[in-house]
């Protein structure tokens, strides 16, 4: 039985074709699929960004409540705006403020927090407007009260 050499210069029979790379159909394949990919993996981050501020505004509204009870207690008295969780108002006896930072009255959109002091049922309102900054709506734009 005579034996088949073959020299390493010279490619086995069918090698050739295994070699020459992905065809035009091939590449275009991959490229939508990137693409498939990139879109899938896009929305979901921008998305994500919308309900990460929403979940940080309940937090900060929350926290803001908690700001406004401590300002209660040291003075006896709930603050007239926001602004005095801030700055010492006139004639407030007992202020050990500052209790809040400025950038801490507008809320991860950049609005600012409503407050209403006396609120509606209870002794304050705390309300983010949602991203539209508008009253009402659904979705990320919906109003985050404090309760």
């Amino acid at each position: 039985m005579a034996s088949r050499q073959f020299n390493r210069s010279t490619p086995a029979p069918g090698s050739a074709r295994r070699q020459a790379g992905m065809s035009l159909l091939e590449i275009i394949i991959v490229i939508v699929l990137i693409g498939a990919v990139l879109t899938l993996v896009g929305s979901r981050v921008l998305g994500g960004a919308d309900r990460g501020k929403a979940n940080l505004a309940k937090s900060q509204i929350a926290t803001m409540a908690g700001k406004i009870e401590n300002y209660q207690l040291d003075t006896g008295r709930l603050p007239g705006r926001l602004e005095d969780l801030v700055s010492a108002p006139s004639g407030a006896s007992g202020w050990l403020g500052p209790y809040a930072k400025v950038a801490e009255l507008n809320d991860p959109w950049g609005n600012a927090l409503l407050y209403r002091a006396p609120g509606q049922g209870q002794p304050f309102d705390l309300i983010s407007l949602g991203k539209d900054g508008r009253e009402g709506g659904s979705s990320y734009d919906a109003d985050i009260h404090f309760e």
